[in-house]
């Protein structure tokens, strides 16, 4: 991978007169808020991965979606390209804006606009938190399930663009199971209405298509989400383990054994000790690894399960096994995990967080092969995983002060994916590929692939204006890149031949 921005990837963007454009959203928006000076754009010129900058042509902050729908009007008649974003929390560089191009801000669309607790949805702007859904629904002992670590900050709509998950997404699913409905702007301006208030909807799940899309098919203007019923009980059972791989095998063993946990969590020693440094979760430093698994539903079921994973855990190797004394334990051991990333931020100058998903049965064979990575490069790994469904982060310590080391740590992150396709998984969970990962999709996917997600692309943008340079390469680039299709058993890298 490259730290240098390349907004060409899919050809040539034209070049867009800043001054005519400025001039014509004054025209025919004159209540819409336009940032153009250099320091007003500044704050925007990346994401949650601030090594890829870039700084927007314009930045606008609309407050009304008429705004929004003639303002892709305008953009679509002269050509000029937008990326939407949202609360700028993505690792991926999703949302990172174009040199000639308007960086539209959806973040003043934050209104929860119904809970409906006998349906059991909510209708939201794109632009409410994650988390604020939960509080406005839990006065019916309802929430939204889909957790990601940000969901303080994270926008439902950029949720929604990048399929998030969280820590319980093992037994409640990604953002794409959480949905009802999204209302959207196609890049024409016009209104659309994917899925529906019921269950189903009659024709192609365009829902599950555009879920995950990272802003290439349209501007998210409404999300009807799911809420579900908050368990009657939930309790956390942490166990310590004296080594990565036993921790790995663990996790294998309590699916195995018929349990589907609401969350289902691993941290080697690293992220342990920097954890209990910053929230004093009460972790045991001294763990090679430990599990967080959380069992919910009615008391008996949950009495039963903790139980058995009791059984299951020591059977596998734990060395302790504990249960939250109470809820403001159980409370402590999350918000430990929950600040995984910050804490890893307290102990090195800078970190690149990876995302990648592998096959539960490879977690204890990966963690070894990143535990080789990392003497090779010279470079520690925190490792933090969605264990349950194999979706890892590991966290790339480095200083970019220091020659050669952010080079070192993006080229350890590409082993990383390229490891996750070679065992079977693929090179994102919920973080998206966006602009991190562009290279690595070719290591994923062949060339009959691509060309059909540039056709899925094509029919909804036609000319490219969406988000251009970002999820999807071109051939030609993967054909820079040096390689194509890493299928499972199919591995032209000799020099992960070793793993």
């Amino acid at each position: 991978m490259s730290i240098l921005y390349d907004e060409r990837v899919d050809g040539p963007l034209p070049s867009v007169d800043k001054s005519a454009l400025l001039a014509a959203l004054r025209e025919q928006l004159p209540d819409l808020e336009v940032l153009h000076s250099q320091e007003d754009l500044k704050p925007y010129e990346c994401d949650g991965l601030s090594v890829y900058r870039a700084t927007p042509m314009l930045v606008v902050l609309p407050e009304r979606i008429e705004q929004v729908e003639r303002l892709l009007k305008l953009c679509y008649q002269r050509g000029v390209p937008v990326v939407a974003r949202g609360a700028g929390t993505g690792l991926s560089g999703g949302a990172l804006p174009l040199e000639q191009g308007i960086l539209l801000v959806l973040a003043r669309f934050n209104k929860i606009l119904e809970v409906n607790p006998a349906g059991r949805f909510a209708r939201v702007q794109p632009g409410v938190r994650n988390l604020a859904i939960s509080q406005a629904a839990a006065p019916h002992q309802l929430y939204y399930a889909p957790d990601p670590s940000s969901q303080i900050a994270c926008s439902i709509g950029g949720n929604v663009a990048e399929n998030a998950g969280g820590v319980h997404c093992l037994k409640y699913g990604l953002t794409v199971h959480n949905l009802l409905k999204v209302e959207v702007l196609t890049v024409e301006g016009e209104y659309m209405t994917l899925g529906s208030d019921a269950l189903d909807a009659p024709g192609f799940d365009l829902l599950a298509l555009f879920t995950g899309s990272e802003g290439m098919l349209g501007i998210i203007t409404e999300v009807t989400v799911k809420l579900l019923p908050k368990p009657q009980v939930a309790k956390v059972l942490l166990a310590s383990f004296d080594s990565v791989e036993k921790a790995g095998h663990a996790v294998g063993a309590i699916i195995a054994a018929g349990i589907i946990p609401g969350g289902l969590e691993m941290m080697d020693n690293l992220a342990i000790r920097a954890v209990e440094d910053f929230i004093h979760a009460g972790y045991p430093v001294e763990a090679e690894a430990i599990l967080l698994c959380e069992l919910d539903g009615v008391e008996a079921d949950v009495q039963d399960d903790c139980e058995l994973v009791r059984t299951v855990l020591q059977a596998a190797g734990a060395s302790e096994v504990r249960l939250a004394r109470d809820e403001a334990e159980r409370a402590r051991f999350w918000a430990g995990r929950k600040n995984a990333f910050p804490a890893v931020g307290r102990i090195s100058p800078d970190y690149y967080c990876m995302d990648g998903t592998i096959p539960r049965r490879e977690l204890s064979g990966v963690l070894r092969c990143i535990a080789e990575l990392s003497v090779e490069y010279g470079l520690r790994v925190a490792n933090v995983f969605h264990a349950g469904d194999g979706n890892m982060h590991p966290l790339i310590l480095f200083d970019a002060n220091q020659p050669g080391e952010l080079e070192r740590a993006e080229a350890i992150g590409g082993k990383i994916l390229e490891l996750c396709v070679k065992v079977g998984g693929s090179i994102t969970g919920e973080h998206g590929v966006g602009r991190e990962k562009i290279n690595q999709m070719c290591a994923q996917f062949n060339s009959d692939e691509l060309s059909l997600f540039h056709a899925v692309k094509a029919a909804f943008d036609p000319k490219g204006l969406l988000n251009p340079g970002k999820n999807i390469p071109t051939l030609h680039r993967c054909a820079e890149f040096g390689t194509m299709h890493v299928h499972h058993g199919q591995l032209p890298f000799p020099d992960l031949e070793r793993f």
